[in-house]
């Protein structure tokens, strides 16, 4: 069943409350998903994009799907994680860092998490690799946002949600938007797209799945009760970031858009 938003905000609550009708909102473009498994679902952040009235053209390049050769018709794009790495020869991995450069060129907004925002660092330059000393990131971790962070998003959480075994360096050219221990690059910015490392998609009923199936004996991992415990504490404040991620950043236009507009 496709999903339903029930969210109003607060500033058209008094509206409501008069027994007014909503206005029709303007239809929104969708918004480009690219999934990396059969039963992957954009989580989360799929509800924020819907909430925020978008359509989800979802996609799954290793099962056979195509990527669209601009994104004119759609208001962003999101490559989301996997348990494969962006180092795999897969045909499929190889052109999905490739179609990377669509966004880029465009100055679409585009936002890779995880597997996705190695992929885009991989397009920009950077290495990906495990951590030299084998550690992971599997449970919640803190994360400090530099002042450019800040400077996007006044109110970060203190610890987000992980799963990876590799990392990459911030790629040349890009604004580091918030660091951590294990894995210093946690977050950055190029232009218009984005790249985080962990994983603000994952919603509940993910995560009991993830750490059922999932490796937690790797080294650094959380125990499996942690997370849970973990997430009681800090996901009210994630959730509430990500809300204003997203929608600061699908309000990122093209710089040939804007050029019009002044004109």
């Amino acid at each position: 069943m496709p999903f339903q938003s029930n969210y109003v905000g607060e500033d058209v609550l008094p509206f409501v409350a008069k027994g007014n009708a909503l206005p029709s909102p303007e239809p929104r473009p969708p918004v480009l998903v690219i999934l990396h498994q059969e039963q992957s679902t954009p989580g989360r952040v799929g509800n924020v994009l819907r909430a925020l009235g978008h359509r989800l053209d979802i996609r799954r390049p290793r099962f056979g799907d195509q990527l669209p050769e601009t994104l004119d018709a759609h208001a962003g794009a999101v490559i989301f994680g996997g348990p494969m790495s962006a180092n795999d020869p897969d045909e499929y991995v190889r052109k999905e860092i490739d179609w990377i450069e669509i966004p880029l060129r465009e100055q679409r907004p585009f936002l890779g998490i995880c597997l996705g925002a190695q992929m885009l660092a991989k397009q920009l330059g950077a290495p990906v690799a495990p951590h030299p000393q084998g550690q992971t990131q599997i449970g919640y971790y803190p994360i400090c946002p530099t002042a450019a962070g800040l400077a996007l998003c006044p109110h970060w959480p203190d610890q987000v949600y992980h799963w990876h075994r590799e990392g990459f360096e911030l790629p040349a050219g890009t604004e580091l938007l918030a660091e951590g221990d294990d894995f210093p690059v946690q977050a950055f910015r190029a232009g218009h797209a984005f790249g985080l490392q962990f994983h603000p998609d994952v919603t509940y009923a993910m995560m009991h799945c993830w750490t059922a199936r999932g490796n937690m004996n790797l080294p650094g991992a959380r125990p499996r009760h942690l997370h849970f415990a973990d997430r009681a504490v800090f996901d009210i404040a994630e959730r509430a970031w990500l809300m204003d991620f997203i929608d600061r950043w699908l309000k990122r236009m093209p710089l040939s858009v804007l050029s019009e507009a002044a004109e």
